[in-house]
């Protein structure tokens, strides 16, 4: 019987099948961070129970840390005390840690794949949606609540339900002026943002197998923001020579026997997908978005729509709702929408790939003095040394971008780097709902040359020009 991908890893991991598709799951690794792990933590602590493999689990600071002045007091009493929970409770209960003053600190889903700690054919949980990310490597990799992490913690299993499975294949060559971001956010625009609830995502196509780990990466990141529990990518020679040497690579006589077994995880030629899905190369263009919904896409060059184009009444409402709080209206050529602030960083586009994009868009050219504020915050410290390693840096700073300490940063503002109530914002983050970058402000997902394009001009332009 022929299997998918998402099938074979299901069926390795299964400790006992409930009946209806449900499973007890064994989970090989957890990545922990300081916002929503402080519960479980006490749920153990409450029961007098222990981790089940204290080797399974690693930690590491991110949605809070601050991304300047390290070195002075937090000055969010909230983040701070969380930040001296995760150290409390990393300490009390001996898990793997990371601390904010170590270079390999960064963003969870940039320091996992970076160090190795993700692999193909593991099943790896996060309490962060975003845990999809590591699902370039061709890991079932998926976010999760307070109480799963907890029981993750206690028994290194979770009850789960089997998801279905879609195909999304993408054909064709990068387009020039195009990235990653541009085909998650194509996706996105073809299914919906409830286009993929209740599947798991395996993306192939020419153009998929075409990608870096850290294009793979961006495009896995944004699966749940289609509403898909994971996205996976079959791993390769390109999915290998990444993780090889790394610290959590396997090592000696194991590296072989691992490439062996990741070679048999590619889906079964003749898999039976539940859902299929395809785009070509003349579906991706440079795109940002108009409204507060990753699915509120359209090409740079196009016009922003009116809400009566949208056949579904529901969309209409929805359309008419978005204008008004990012306070456009339908016709303007989105090249005239205007940006106050600037982000590249996050667990989308914040690794060295999306940092050399966004530089080669400078090219001695300064940022618009329109823009109030433009800033690159690195995936992590070890992606920062690169790029200074490489003079990003300079390039940066002489355009007039600020250059941060790694950490979440502005993609959902939960410490100082926030925009203000009504400011429009070029974003390479993945969310745009409302105030998601601070109470009022209105998000357009880019990808970072798209970025660091509107920084330049003071508002968003077609990167394929430049």
């Amino acid at each position: 019987m022929t299997q998918t991908m998402y099938d074979k890893i299901w069926h390795h991991h299964v400790v006992e099948e409930r009946g209806d598709g449900v499973a007890l799951l064994y989970i090989d690794r957890q990545i922990i961070h300081e916002v929503t792990s402080p519960q479980a933590f006490e749920g153990l602590r409450l029961a007098n129970r222990k981790l089940r493999r204290r080797d399974a689990n690693i930690a590491v600071p991110d949605h809070n840390v601050p991304t300047k002045n390290r070195h002075l007091p937090n000055p969010d009493p909230s983040s701070k005390e969380q930040l001296e929970t995760l150290e409390q409770n990393v300490d009390a209960f001996d898990v793997n840690y990371i601390p904010m003053d170590d270079i390999r600190q960064g963003i969870v889903h940039v320091v996992g794949p970076e160090q190795g700690i993700t692999q193909p054919g593991i099943t790896m949980v996060c309490g962060d949606s975003h845990t999809s990310t590591n699902g370039a490597f061709g890991a079932l990799a998926f976010g999760i609540g307070t109480s799963e992490i907890e029981h993750a913690f206690a028994t290194q299993t979770l009850v789960l339900k089997k998801s279905k499975s879609m195909r999304v294949k993408i054909e064709g060559t990068l387009p020039f002026g195009c990235s990653a971001k541009d085909m998650a956010l194509a996706v996105i625009g073809k299914l919906g943002t409830a286009g993929g609830t209740g599947y798991v995502i395996e993306y192939a196509g020419s153009m998929v197998e075409g990608l870096s780990m850290e294009g793979r990466m961006t495009l896995c990141n944004m699966s749940i923001e289609a509403g898909a529990r994971a996205g996976m990518v079959a791993p390769d020679e390109t999915t290998f020579n990444y993780i090889k040497g790394r610290p959590f690579a396997p090592k000696g006589g194991q590296w072989n026997a691992a490439v062996a077994y990741w070679k048999s995880l590619v889906s079964d030629e003749g898999a039976n997908f539940d859902k299929e899905v395809t785009l070509t190369q003349d579906d991706i263009v440079p795109l940002v978005t108009w409204g507060t919904s990753p699915e509120d896409v359209i090409p740079v060059t196009a016009e922003i729509p009116a809400p009566s184009s949208f056949a579904d009444p529901n969309k209409q409402v929805a359309a008419e709702a978005s204008l008004d709080y990012m306070g456009l209206a339908a016709g303007t050529p989105m090249q005239e929408v205007s940006v106050d602030r600037v982000f590249v960083g996050s667990c989308t586009n914040s690794r060295i790939e999306d940092l050399r994009q966004a530089a080669a868009m400078i090219k001695g050219r300064k940022i618009s003095e329109s823009v109030k504020e433009a800033i690159i915050v690195p995936g992590s410290g070890l992606v920062k040394h690169m790029a200074e390693e490489e003079g990003l840096d300079k390039l940066f700073i002489e355009a007039g971008f600020e250059w941060r300490e790694p950490g979440c940063s502005m993609c959902l503002a939960m410490n100082p780097d926030k925009a203000g109530p009504g400011e429009h914002v070029a974003s390479t983050s993945n969310r745009n709902f409302v105030s998601r970058q601070g109470p009022g402000a209105r998000t357009h997902l880019v990808s970072p040359a798209m970025a660091v394009g509107a920084a330049i001009a003071g508002h968003f332009v077609d990167v394929r020009n430049y």
